[in-house]
């Protein structure tokens, strides 16, 4: 049977966007071209310019979709946790590739900051995930009976960084133990009432 229009271009976007977070993820996203991305797809670059608009409309994207699906395991994660020390093991990073993408991450962000359309794209997409984080911490920790030791906002806004950060230290130094980090300074942050 063949493809509508709308199923072919659907099928072009989800192609596209898995070869580039495979190259994004493998090279990096400075080092990934859209030519690349495109052959990997099966396709020309004239396809991510057509679907995304280049390279940085592909990397927002890619960014949107993980952090979607991100914020869904967070939630589900979040209403499991029965403690403290649950809601704690669920904000400290664990294993598979989140480092690596948070160092693509930091790339990107780095590589994007110079054009004010493609900053404020990204600035507009983490201020609506760090407004979903806060509400959702916000009720785990009335849940909880935990007392944040700073605003809520502020307290994901210093996790984020302290991941990007923490990603970028272990890029040079792999011995820096991120989960250990993380998981004491937000014991010091979440206290128990």
């Amino acid at each position: 049977m063949r493809l509508t229009r709308a199923e072919q271009q659907r099928l072009t976007r989800q192609r596209l966007l898995g070869a580039a977070s495979a190259a994004f993820l493998e090279r990096g996203y400075l080092a990934a071209t859209v030519e690349e991305i495109a052959a990997a797809g099966g396709y020309t670059r004239g396809a991510v310019y057509k679907q995304f608009g280049g390279k940085e409309g592909l990397w927002q994207a890619i960014v949107d979709t993980r952090a979607e699906d991100l914020m869904r395991g967070l939630a589900m994660a979040l209403d499991q946790a029965g403690s403290r020390e649950g809601l704690l093991a669920v904000l400290t990073p664990g294993g598979g590739d989140q480092a690596r993408w948070a160092l693509v991450s930091a790339e990107a962000v780095a590589a994007m900051s110079g054009n004010p359309r493609h900053a404020a794209t990204m600035a507009a997409l983490q201020d609506r995930f760090d407004t979903e984080i806060t509400a959702l911490l916000e009720r785990h920790c009335a849940r909880l009976g935990l007392t944040p030791a700073m605003p809520l906002p502020h307290l994901v806004v210093a996790w984020g960084a302290m991941g990007a950060g923490l990603a970028l230290r272990q890029a040079i130094h792999p011995g820096t133990d991120a989960a250990a980090v993380t998981a004491s300074l937000l014991a010091a942050l979440f206290l128990k009432e």
